[in-house]
């Protein structure tokens, strides 16, 4: 197709090359096939500029510790620490930015690394290249390539920018990082269509894939940030950072109750001034008091360390968490996009039906392992038996290339993956490859090309009595071309059914698979060379090989987990549509015949797209802008969407995803870069535990929630009624900070080792706009402050009816209060079900460690002379130590009435 007028007036890298003959594209850029003179390769050079990646700008440390100081609760505090350093209370003011220093510590140490997606890009941009400068061959830096340059690749290299070839030689490119599809693209010199889909441009070379085979010439079209992976690179850029439901959610909390409390402590500052007649100095310390008291300081702390935990947890579950957030929306996801290639399937091609004579077979197996049998309408078929099926083989194993090597992550083919799948089928089928090779001589070869479509051999056995043979393998409608017979079951040769060849291919090829077919001759006698017209006169059809990148067996297992659990499972793949939806029936999908491609989709607006996008569950020939439309559209009817990917090409969406979850063997370092999170074993089915992990880190969450909040409210209560009614405080402003960030962050970090509730897999996903304090939550909040209150005050005027001093009453006080967290903790473990248990007073290992290891803080509180000094405690004996013990007590005997109450009272509702 020649380029039209428009396409002049297109910088040069916007052509459809791929759609324009070679010498036209030559001609354009004013190259020609021995390449471009040195001086002019360099006056382009500082025209386009190298050929490399634009560096993602950065966030430095120091921005990095800004973010995390840029919280409201921080914020009140810093405020707080100001006035009261101003008001020359000194230890107020260095146990309060003590509190901000430990939450900014924490949030600092577990953010990660920085997102560096965009290196990762680069780093696949090869490093050299062969190049024809004045006619030579030359070896350059890869970043020096520019427009023009005529580049030569070979197997083993890494297309170093964008070319349009104009020489193949049995050229293949491995695109899956591309594309998503599992085998080598076939190379030519031919122009395509210009609407062809990235994987169906065999006219084009594009950067950072990797030639697995043959050799071949092209001219440089695009650099940089110009090329394939630079349009997806900045599409990367161009995605913004997304806001897990968790943060959303405490964000809104922690607003709430910031102006909640800067209202109350305005209001109460207010009345004591106007009303009672207090002196600001004395008072507003009072009001700091109040706001340290209702503020969840150990909230940002409390949250940090339940996620950490979470996804330390993960990680021996071989799943890398790179942003802690990321561990609970998990347990918010309600649809899973997965890339097909690598992530439900192994990446790894397999030989799956075998069709020879009249009989059609199953092959079994995983990937290239040579381990795996044959089957005939279910039943098991004995290789040995069966001598057509072994001349298949035989012929599979001869005429090919690749070789299987074990590596301790398992088998890996050397060479073609396809031809290594038929290496593995020749294992199979009883054949030992390396010694069957050996008996065998290679005389000659006619290599595979785009152009005839075949690969022949021509093979003589060691042994003296056996003449050469000549095997051959190719695109089926070729090779049936060649052969006007086919051998029987019986060994004779009858005359070619090609109606019921036809029928056999379109039945393989409906299952998703790429059908090869296999065809062989005695060699004549003297021949001892080979070349494409020479193959063909006597040819007979051997049979026919079926192959597929298999869906992963526990992806299958895993798909329906996923749909127990209520979440959707849609497959988005670069791949074919019928290939896509074999799969996608083998996986078990809800819906895998109904098919979008990449085309559909462009036809398609964002109103129709949201629409479809309910109903379909597989989309094929996709691109990376198709992948983070689909997404977005799935996020816009409020789902929380988990993509998971291994190529370049999965990046973009990876980050679009509220959460990304890249593979960690076979997955591009972009990828990985691009995720939230990484599985290091490339399993679809360690999601399954991933997702149980986050619906459990959520419920931690709110049981550490539901354990903070109430000690908050008692706390300030307990001022608020002091400051009101004109009393002495029963708690000081820094004893609350010592309770709120030692004893409540200690004993709620426990939370976050509680199991996983039985049912947790079988609840629908959460709906991540309901709030976190919920309906029941805020009444349990509301109860427990009261209970916390009246213990406070009941201890501190227990304290006074002794006789004792105010700062021993206040000790008995916060004795107190962390006697009832301590209480309040085994109640909280089992919200609705009763704690006065055996299993509820013994709770888990963890539970018994920081209740040991709380009450020995609250004694150094009240007996190290040091802590005295610091927070104004006292000693206490036996007989106030016993009086702040049955404060706690009370408040585990209330809290499980309350639950037997709602109990009955919900029997009765539901009657």
């Amino acid at each position: 197709m020649p380029p039209t007028d428009d396409d002049a007036t297109r910088p040069p890298d916007a052509r459809p090359w791929h759609a324009i003959p070679h010498a036209d594209a030559l001609a354009h850029l004013e190259s020609a096939p021995h390449g471009l003179a040195a001086d002019e390769a360099a006056r382009r050079l500082e025209r386009h500029g190298p050929n490399r990646l634009p560096q993602a700008k950065r966030r430095g440390p120091l921005q990095r510790l800004l973010d995390q100081v840029n919280s409201v609760l921080i914020w009140i505090l810093l405020v707080s620490a100001l006035v009261t350093a101003l008001l020359g209370h000194w230890i107020d003011t260095a146990v309060i930015l003590a509190v901000v220093v430990a939450n900014v510590g924490i949030g600092f140490v577990q953010e990660g690394k920085a997102e560096a997606a965009l290196d990762a890009i680069a780093g696949m941009l090869a490093p050299q290249a062969a190049t024809l400068r004045d006619g030579k061959r030359v070896g350059i830096p890869g970043e020096h390539l520019v427009p023009g340059d005529v580049v030569l690749v070979e197997a083993g290299d890494r297309v170093p920018a964008d070319l349009r070839v104009v020489e193949a030689r049995n050229l293949r490119i491995e695109e899956a990082a591309l594309t998503g599809e599992s085998v080598p693209s076939e190379k030519s010199i031919h122009p395509v269509e210009a609407d062809a889909q990235l994987g169906d441009r065999a006219s084009m070379a594009y950067s950072g894939t990797m030639v697995t085979a043959g050799s071949g010439r092209g001219v440089v079209v695009a650099t940089g940030s110009r090329t394939e992976i630079g349009r997806i690179s900045g599409l990367l850029a161009e995605v913004g950072e997304m806001t897990t439901p968790l943060l959303r959610q405490i964000d809104s909390l922690a607003k709430t109750l910031a102006i909640g409390i800067v209202v109350l402590a305005a209001a109460v500052l207010a009345f004591g001034i106007l009303v009672r007649g207090y002196a600001f100095d004395e008072l507003f310390i009072a009001v700091v008091g109040l706001m340290v008291a209702a503020m969840p300081e150990g909230l940002p702390a409390l949250l940090t360390i339940t996620l950490a935990i979470g996804v330390q947890g993960m990680a021996r579950r071989n799943a890398v968490v790179r942003r802690l957030p990321a561990i609970e929306t998990l347990g918010a996801v309600s649809v899973i996009c997965s890339d097909k290639t690598g992530t439900l399937t192994r990446n790894e091609m397999m030989a799956a039906t075998v069709m020879t004579g009249e009989r059609v077979y199953e092959v079994s197996g995983e990937g290239y392992a040579p381990e795996g049998g044959f089957t005939h309408d279910g039943a098991a078929v004995d290789p040995a038996d069966e001598p057509l099926l072994a001349d298949l083989a035989r012929a599979a194993l001869l005429c090919n290339d690749a070789a299987l090597t074990r590596t301790e992550h398992g088998w890996r083919v050397e060479g073609d993956p396809m031809e290594g799948a038929l290496v593995a089928l020749a294992a199979k089928a009883g054949f030992e490859p390396r010694a069957e090779r050996t008996s065998w001589t290679r005389m000659d070869a006619v290599p595979f090309d785009a152009q005839h479509r075949f690969m022949a051999t021509l093979d003589r056995p060691n042994e003296a009595e056996r003449g050469a043979y000549v095997f051959v393998k190719g695109a089926p409608e070729r090779i049936l071309a060649m052969c006007d017979v086919a051998r029987g079951a019986d060994g004779r040769d009858l005359p070619l059914d090609r109606a019921r060849c036809h029928a056999a291919i379109e039945e393989i090829a409906a299952k998703g698979q790429r059908v090869l077919a296999f065809a062989g001759r005695e060699a004549g006698e003297g021949e001892d060379m080979l070349d494409i017209e020479s193959v063909e006169p006597g040819l007979v059809l051997i049979g026919l090989v079926g192959l597929i990148d298999p869906p992963r067996e526990e992806a299958v297992a895993s798909v329906a987990e996923c749909h127990e659990a209520g979440i959707d499972v849609k497959m988005i793949t670069g791949d074919h549509a019928a290939t896509a939806s074999a799969i996608a029936r083998a996986l078990g999908l809800s819906n895998p015949d109904d098919v979008l491609t990449g085309r559909d989709l462009d036809a398609l607006d964002d109103a129709a797209l949201a629409e479809r996008v309910r109903a379909v569950d597989v989309f094929a020939r996709t691109s990376p802008e198709h992948k983070i439309r689909l997404v977005s559209a799935l996020q816009a009817q409020g789902r929380v969407v988990a993509m998971t990917g291994d190529g370049v090409n999965d990046a973009p969406a990876l980050k679009r995803a509220d959460i990304g979850i890249a593979m960690g063997r076979k997955g591009s370092e972009a990828a990985k870069q691009a995720a939230d999170m990484v599985l290091l074993d490339d399993n679809f089915a360690t999601l399954e535990a991933a997702v149980k992990a986050g619906r459990t880190v959520y419920a931690n969450l709110q049981k550490g929630i539901a354990f903070l909040l109430p000690i908050n409210g008692g706390e300030s209560a307990s001022l608020v009624i002091a400051l009101l009614a004109g009393l002495a405080l029963p708690i000081t402003a820094v004893q609350i900070l010592w309770v709120n960030m030692v004893s409540s962050v200690i004993l709620g970090t426990s939370l976050a080792f509680e199991p996983p509730e039985p049912d947790v897999m079988r609840r629908r996903p959460r709906d991540p706009e309901k709030r976190i304090l919920d309906a029941f939550l805020a009444w349990r909040v509301l109860f427990v402050s009261a209970l916390f209150t009246a213990g406070i005050f009941g201890a501190y005027r227990f304290g006074l009816s002794q006789g004792h001093d105010e700062a021993t009453a206040r000790t008995i006080a916060v004795n107190a209060l962390v006697a009832m967290e301590i209480f309040y903790l085994f109640a909280v473990r089992y919200l609705d079900s009763p704690s006065m248990t055996l299993a509820g007073a013994l709770g888990t290992p963890v539970v018994l460690i920081v209740v040991g290891a709380v009450t020995a803080l609250q004694l150094g509180f009240t007996y190290v002379p040091f802590m005295n000094a610091v927070f104004d405690s006292r000693p206490l004996g036996l007989a106030e130590l016993a009086a702040a013990l049955a404060a706690g007590v009370a408040v585990l005997v209330m809290l499980e009435a309350e639950k037997l109450v709602r109990r009955a009272m919900t029997r009765l509702r539901t009657r």
